[in-house]
Parts: C-alpha cells; structure tokens; sequence
C-alpha cells in the first residue's frame, strides 16, 4: 500500500511540474509587450502620431518640421527633441518610422543624466520578465507582434514585427564590398 502511495504521489508531482512548465512556455509565448510609449502605438497612421505628439509634451513634437521623408517609397520619419525645453525630461530624442502610412519602429532615448539603465532594465523585467535575449548592446522581450528592446546606452525601441519583417523580406540590396571583405576577413581568422 506504502509503495502504490508513494507511486501514485510522484505521479500527481509530475504531472504538476509538468503543467507549470507548459503554462510558463504559454505565459512566455503570450507575453502582452507595450506597442508603445505615451499614448502612440506601432500601426497608428501619421495623422494620429501627429495629433498624439500635440496632446503629450512629455515628446517635445513642434509640428510638422519634425517630420521627414526618407528615400525610398511610403516612409516618413517624425524625429523629435523632447529634451529641448523641459527641465525634468527622462526622454531626449524619439524617432517614429513609418512604412505605407503606419507607424512601425518607436525608437526613445532616454536622458542617461536623469535616469540609468540599470533602473529600466529592471522595471521591464519585473512589468515583462526576463529578456528573451541578453547581450552587453541590448535586451529583448518579445511576442508575436512587437519586439520591444532596451539598448546601450539608454534607449528603448518598439517594433513592429510582421512590418519590419515584410521590409527586410523586400529589400535586395547584398553586402556592400566592405562587408563582404570584412566577413572574409573574420572566416580567415
């Protein structure tokens, strides 16, 4: 009876250590990841970034001088100072990328004077847990949809994934002869 007890408890153990350990691998793969920062979020259109910017001074947005075009087709940049004028500013500079119209990379630094990396990388830690991937140039949380990184020497990026991977999927441009004579360089080593 003791040796039917003592199988049928390591049973219930497994199976709950089991359990634990696929809900974890459920939590991680559903993670829920900000799509952004104050009030903007990847796949909002320029219009609504722009109305956005105007409601949050926190980014220091000063109308349509800090937006640009960047070569190539359907892509705008809106590039601010958020440091300029504000006396408590933890931002400095924000960068919102947009591809046909919709925001896709958010990209804040953050003013290493008033805040450090360490304190970030913990808050994002405890909001998201811990790092998918973890490397002296950054830390990376991830979901299906957004990639949010912690990168040297303070800045946060949110992207969106399925845009910037139809992106990088479009682009054909090959190494340059500076990089492939760097990477035979490297292979020789």
């Amino acid at each position: 009876m003791k040796k039917l007890s003592t199988v049928f408890s390591l049973l219930i153990f497994f199976l709950v250590v089991s359990v634990t350990a696929e809900d974890s691998v459920l939590l991680k793969e559903n993670t829920l990841l900000p799509a952004g920062y104050g009030g903007i979020e990847l796949g909002m259109s320029v219009d609504e970034v722009k109305n956005a910017l105007k409601k949050n001074s926190e980014f220091g947005y000063n109308g349509d001088r800090d937006v640009s075009l960047l070569p190539g087709e359907n892509r705008i940049l809106i590039e601010t100072d958020a440091d300029a004028g504000h006396m408590y500013a933890y931002l400095e500079r924000c960068w919102f990328q947009f591809y046909k119209d919709k925001l896709y990379i958010i990209t804040i630094t953050l003013n290493t004077e008033r805040i450090d990396h360490y304190s970030v990388f913990s808050a994002l830690c405890k909001k998201y847990g811990n790092p998918e991937m973890l490397s002296p140039e950054k830390s990376t949380w991830k979901n299906g949809s957004v990639t949010m990184s912690l990168e040297n020497p303070l800045s946060l990026k949110y992207v969106d994934n399925k845009t910037f991977d139809a992106i990088r999927d479009q682009a054909l441009v090959g190494p340059s002869g500076r990089e492939m004579s760097r990477n035979e360089f490297l292979e020789g080593l």
